[in-house]
């Protein structure tokens, strides 16, 4: 049976129409997004079968084209518009976190800075630049480093904070290894970094450590 031959309440999208997105299982959306199955398959078969393979929806999204090819019903075109979609999202995260500010928005702060950090196979040390309202002036990535570690230049970034008038900044990076836990390293440079941009009364609003689905933030420990 086809799914334009289902109940019309338990087809994907006319289940979305009808109770929203979120009411969807992964397979429902992933289907939606497939349009078509594969032999023998309908979509949401087809979603399912994907899902198995990869482990999880995430893994999915994260493959790179090759492995993502491989997969039945799967091809370079599907390809393209998953990244175009997952682009998509991070660029509404970061014109919607430009009308907002840092401070009064944290969770959607948070969500743009995973969306932006958390997957990367190597370290990267970011800072979000504000402004005087702690309006969002820019995000900038910095420093790349391996998996253990980047290196991190105080004085670079005290040139990118006059460079663009920031009067205060977030500084975030990721844990590769997924956990977020900040080590004493990474204590260490907050306190140097805070110390360079205290001479120019700038100040340090938090430090935000990604890993897998956890976020630490050095303000909410009370270390700034």
């Amino acid at each position: 049976m086809s799914i334009k031959d289902w109940p019309e309440g338990e087809r994907p999208r006319e289940k979305l129409l009808s109770r929203g997105p979120a009411s969807l299982s992964d397979a429902e959306l992933l289907a939606i997004f497939l349009r078509t199955g594969a032999k023998g398959m309908d979509a949401v078969t087809l979603a399912r079968t994907l899902l198995s393979r990869f482990g999880s929806l995430r893994q999915l999204l994260l493959a790179d084209r090759h492995r993502f090819c491989e997969g039945p019903g799967l091809g370079l075109a599907k390809f393209v518009q998953l990244q175009a979609s997952l682009e998509l999202m991070r660029r509404f995260l970061d014109e919607k976190l430009v009308r907002e500010h840092a401070l009064t928005s944290p969770e959607l702060t948070r969500q743009y800075l995973q969306a932006q950090l958390r997957d990367r196979p190597r370290e990267v040390f970011a800072l979000l630049l504000l402004d005087n309202q702690h309006r969002v002036i820019r995000f900038h990535e910095l420093f790349y480093g391996t998996l253990d570690a980047a290196a991190v230049y105080p004085r670079e970034i005290v040139a990118l904070v006059l460079k663009l008038g920031a009067a205060a900044v977030i500084l975030v990076h990721n844990h590769p290894s997924g956990v977020a836990e900040p080590s004493r390293a990474d204590r260490m440079i907050t306190e140097r970094i805070q110390a360079a941009l205290g001479l120019l009364d700038v100040r340090v609003l938090d430090h935000l450590v990604v890993g897998d689905g956890e976020t630490v933030s050095f303000a909410e420990r009370g270390w700034l």
